[in-house]
């Protein structure tokens, strides 16, 4: 199994047989390498509902019949939009033919801004627990700090985790290495950060300071063998 990272929360998991995007927001995102119009995907996983983790998703899953895995209301929302969904929700778990899904708490907001500014409310966000071929990829989406991510490291052996560091919307660099202690993944990839300026980061020196596992900085398009 492939991981790769492409800038902001963006992450693609290829297996022999599925390609899954995680939080596909790539046109607007001057940090993302991929390409909007060629991407590919058999399975979308979203976290929450804002601009900035749905992004591509309407455009790839039209094109390639994808399936869009998200919290309840989103995915009842693109759903209506014409897409192919599977609503799940908090605690929630399902087996797909690409592996297991579970979605967990994340401390945040969740809507949709229309072309017209119009705000759809899209549910509580979450975080996603993968697990394909015997490991476990935690992306925690955008998360504040919270005690019950303790919780989720005694219930689950991750294998590699996805952490919010970009402060001022998710957790900033302090809070994060006191998540990666809670959730004890083996490998650790901070996200959500530099996209703007107001969450600029130096994802470096957060990598250097995790003690629980092994801090990991992704460059744009890296992948690495899990």
């Amino acid at each position: 199994m492939k991981v790769s990272y492409h800038g902001h929360s963006v992450v693609k998991v290829e297996t022999d047989s599925h390609k899954i995007l995680i939080d596909p927001f790539i046109s607007g995102n001057e940090a993302c390498d991929l390409d909007p119009n060629t991407e590919e995907a058999d399975v979308i996983l979203l976290t929450h509902g804002h601009n900035d983790h749905v992004g591509d998703t309407f455009d790839i899953a039209k094109r390639n019949d994808a399936l869009v895995v998200a919290p309840n209301e989103l995915a009842v929302y693109l759903g209506f939009k014409g897409l192919n969904t599977h609503p799940m929700h908090i605690g929630g778990a399902h087996e797909f033919d690409f592996g297991k899904v579970k979605f967990t708490q994340a401390f945040h907001g969740s809507s949709y801004t229309e072309e017209d500014n119009t705000i759809i409310y899209t549910g509580m966000p979450g975080g996603i627990l993968l697990t394909i071929e015997g490991k476990t990829i935690y992306h925690m989406g955008d998360t504040a700090l919270f005690t019950d991510l303790k919780m989720y490291g005694d219930m689950n052996d991750i294998d590699l985790a996805f952490v919010p560091i970009g402060d001022n919307f998710t957790m900033g660099p302090e809070d994060a290495l006191i998540a990666t202690d809670w959730i004890k993944a083996k490998t650790v990839v901070p996200v959500h950060y530099d996209t703007f300026p107001v969450i600029k980061q130096n994802p470096e020196d957060f990598a250097s300071k995790v003690k629980t596992g092994e801090g990991k900085v992704m460059k744009i398009g890296e992948a690495m063998e899990l």
